[in-house]
């Protein structure tokens, strides 16, 4: 029984991390402080409940600051050699992750 129920919590917070990116997604443009806070709310979940962040999630946030990251508003991605690195606008960290 208790097995279940911790089962269920888990794929509850994937479900809600799932949902609050999406949210992010959709008010970047408007509102980049709301996509922001989502963003730490799905990261507080996570943590809580001890569920990942799905990688194609991850890579939308900064590792530094933890913004919400949008290419061409508050990031800029080039491609460099063997990786592609991403920058924060806000806070001029770089993130590198290979082809």
């Amino acid at each position: 029984m208790r097995k279940k129920q911790k089962d269920w919590a888990k794929d509850m917070a994937s479900q809600r991390i799932n949902r609050l990116f999406e949210l992010a997604h959709s008010e970047s443009k408007t509102h980049p402080d709301r996509s922001n806070r989502y963003v730490q709310l799905a990261r507080r979940i996570g943590m809580r409940y001890r569920v990942r962040i799905p990688a194609e999630i991850k890579k939308q946030i900064c590792k530094h600051c933890h913004n919400f990251l949008v290419e061409g508003v508050t990031s800029r991605t080039r491609l460099r050699g063997e990786y592609i690195s991403t920058t924060c606008t806000i806070c001029g960290k770089q993130m590198r992750r290979p082809y």
